[in-house]
């Protein structure tokens, strides 16, 4: 793939969602094939990728009746944040492979509809860009560390400046995971990663390249120095064992992140849904839990808030409602996830967030 061929939309408009899997074909149709491949796609024979998305059946959501509800109410907060759901953006790469107003576009779309975007250190925009965009909405930032704490200090001083109220510390992609897809399709990045450029351009090259070029041995100083010199909140991203928590929490973590990346990395690995069971227990409702991997359905938002999670977050669906309309699609997936929600949660007899967090999930014992 040559920059020169490639070619980004630039839609804008609602969108009309009858499901999150008909809108990642229906990206599929315009995206250009290099980009495409490297969002949809996962590591090895994606079989975590894929499982991720099954995994939800492994838990049954019992219907209540006679339980007196009418418009359940999705809001929650986090760090004081009032949300209209508990459904955030999670970070990802480059919006710019998809539409040519970028992660811009996602920060307004994700603004409008009242909730929280991450920010992506290999983003294909500014911080300013993003945060200019928000107009004042929460955002966290995501960090990638360099090898060079001169640039993580560049880098969080500019995500602080722009108010963000989190950091976002991702632990599980210290090298790149086996992306057969990109491998097939020659895929290198033809937009450039300007928060990163200070140690690499990504314009021409892989993501295994742009990998290298960050910190590959992370250890529990580096959430102790991104908590001290930043003195907020610090998420550590890709948690998905009892004995991670406890390692990052003992740094200072303020927040657990349970993620495998998307099945992005390591195939093979459990279902990020598996997980969240064993996380939160050991987490013991001591910081927040971010769940994100494999939501593409209300009821998936409903079984992560039961088994645990305080907050989901979401990648893939968002990049397609971007590529397919812009600021007003990335709304137009959010509002999608926040009626079905709604439903499921009238049908299972809750009336806020509170109640569904309390819900006990039925265990499928068919092993579907």
């Amino acid at each position: 793939m040559t920059t020169e061929k490639y070619q980004a939309g630039s839609a804008e408009q609602p969108l009309d969602i009858i499901n999150l899997y008909d809108l990642e074909k229906e990206a599929g149709e315009v995206v250009p094939k290099g980009g495409f491949g490297y969002i949809y796609s996962g590591a090895g024979d994606l079989y975590t990728i894929n499982e991720n998305i099954t995994a939800f059946n492994h838990k049954y959501i019992a219907p209540r009746v006679l339980q007196d509800i009418e418009n359940p109410d999705t809001t929650t907060e986090i760090f004081g944040d009032h949300l209209t759901s508990p459904i955030i953006m999670a970070p990802v790469a480059a919006h710019k492979l998809v539409n040519t107003k970028g992660e811009a576009a996602t920060a307004k779309g994700v603004a409008d509809y009242g909730s929280i975007l991450t920010m992506s250190s290999f983003a294909s925009a500014s911080i300013d860009d993003m945060a200019t965009a928000a107009d004042g909405a929460p955002q966290w930032f995501q960090l990638y560390m360099s090898k060079d704490n001169d640039i993580n200090r560049k880098i969080l001083d500019e995500a602080m400046a722009h108010n963000v109220k989190a950091i976002v510390l991702t632990a599980d992609a210290t090298v790149g995971g086996n992306r057969e897809t990109d491998k097939r399709n020659h895929f290198t990045f033809p937009v450039g990663l300007p928060i990163v450029e200070a140690y690499q351009t990504g314009v021409g090259q892989t993501m295994d390249a742009v990998y290298k070029s960050a910190k590959q041995r992370l250890n529990p100083k580096d959430v102790e120095f991104i908590s001290e010199y930043t003195h907020l909140p610090v998420f550590v991203k890709g948690i998905q064992t009892a004995e991670d928590v406890e390692i990052a929490l003992q740094a200072g973590a303020k927040g657990i992140w349970v993620s495998n990346h998307g099945g992005r990395q390591l195939d093979g690995g459990p279902a990020a849904f598996d997980s969240l069971h064993v996380v939160a227990k050991a987490v013991n409702k001591r910081v927040p839990i971010v769940f994100d991997s494999g939501v593409r359905r209300g009821q998936h938002v409903f079984k992560a808030l039961a088994e645990g999670a305080d907050i989901v977050a979401i990648g893939r669906p968002v990049i397609y409602g971007l590529a397919l309309g812009g600021a007003q699609g990335v709304q137009s997936v959010f509002n999608y996830l926040q009626k079905e929600l709604e439903l499921v949660m009238q049908l299972a007899g809750t009336h806020n967030i509170d109640e569904v967090k309390a819900t006990h999930l039925v265990d499928n014992h068919y092993g579907n």
